[in-house]
């Protein structure tokens, strides 16, 4: 007991010594691997109960874990300033997570995740049609090369497209159309309503289309369903903390670990193994994206952390 203690103490110390940078990128790979292993916890509990529960527990249980969040800060600091904007996020929200739940069930873990890079060429269309903002040509060629990347993955003219893979992208979607919708309530609502009051929404939402195949969850998969929970809390705390340390930038690239780790914990417990134009299309989509952000940091003329990144998914 006492030797765990000192271990604990140890890494305390070790990581209050280091930089703002090196703890932003240490929680920034934490949070990669806590969604990783919460993807396949989501795939577990979906093996023993409907995908739809899955996705109803997922927020019921987050909004339990929130709880002791909720208490400390007050229910002054979760108010709602535009309601119809929460409310838009709650739909399209249920769609992405309703979609990027079942399309994990369907297709290989890393064609999944592959596809899930391509938000930010999805984010940056959609800012300049809703938002008005202005890109120019080189930012339009990575997204254009980023296409590419998506279809080099999907194949459209060698493989029919599957349902797994259109949800995968109607995910992709979805959870762009909700980052862009995050950006506006930034400007009018906290943090904290924006993560908390996502979750309260999602919860009659989601419950809905889940009544038709309820049955109650084995004690196995209230286990997974738990570990969704948790971790998925977890990462999110971890993922924002990142970004509020660091600049965008620089934690950007290393989201692309996340494919081979999903591919790694495919292969070791689904026996999944990826394709060579996943990794391809994965790749390509994702420095394209990367070289989008850059453009953008350069754009707004600022290299500090990043405040009002996008929200993760799942």
């Amino acid at each position: 007991m006492i030797n765990r203690l000192l271990n604990e103490l140890q890494i305390i110390q070790f990581f209050n010594l280091q930089s703002p940078q090196t703890k932003a990128i240490i929680l920034n790979i934490s949070s990669i691997v806590l969604f990783s292993i919460m993807v396949i916890f989501i795939r577990k509990a979906s093996e023993s109960l409907h995908i739809l529960e899955v996705v109803f527990f997922r927020n019921l249980l987050a909004l339990i874990v929130m709880l002791p969040i909720i208490k400390s800060i007050g229910l002054a600091a979760i108010k709602m300033n535009n309601t119809r904007l929460f409310f838009m996020r709650g739909f399209v929200g249920a769609i992405g997570m309703i979609a990027g739940f079942t399309c994990l069930t369907l297709i290989p873990l890393a064609q999944a995740t592959a596809i899930s890079f391509s938000q930010p060429l999805f984010i940056t269309i959609g800012a300049t049609i809703f938002l008005g903002e202005i890109i120019k040509a080189r930012r339009i060629a990575a997204i254009i090369v980023g296409i590419i990347g998506m279809l080099i993955i999907v194949q459209p003219g060698f493989n029919s497209l599957s349902l797994g893979i259109i949800l995968a992208i109607i995910s992709a979607l979805a959870l762009s159309v909700n980052a862009l919708i995050v950006k506006k309530l930034t400007l009018t609502d906290t943090p904290h309503a924006i993560i908390i009051w996502m979750v309260v929404m999602l919860i009659p939402i989601t419950l809905i289309p889940a009544i038709p195949v309820w049955e109650w969850p084995s004690l196995e998969a209230w286990l997974y369903l738990w570990g969704i929970a948790i971790l998925g809390t977890l990462a999110h705390f971890s993922w924002t903390k990142s970004y509020a340390m660091a600049d965008i930038t620089s934690l950007e690239p290393i989201g692309f670990i996340k494919l081979p780790i999903m591919a790694l914990l495919g292969w070791m417990i689904f026996s999944e193994i990826p394709g060579t134009w996943t990794w391809v299309g994965g790749l390509i989509i994702f420095m394209s994206t990367i070289y989008i952000s850059q453009r953008e940091a350069k754009a707004s003329g600022s290299h500090k952390p990043n405040k009002g990144a996008q929200e993760p998914k799942l």
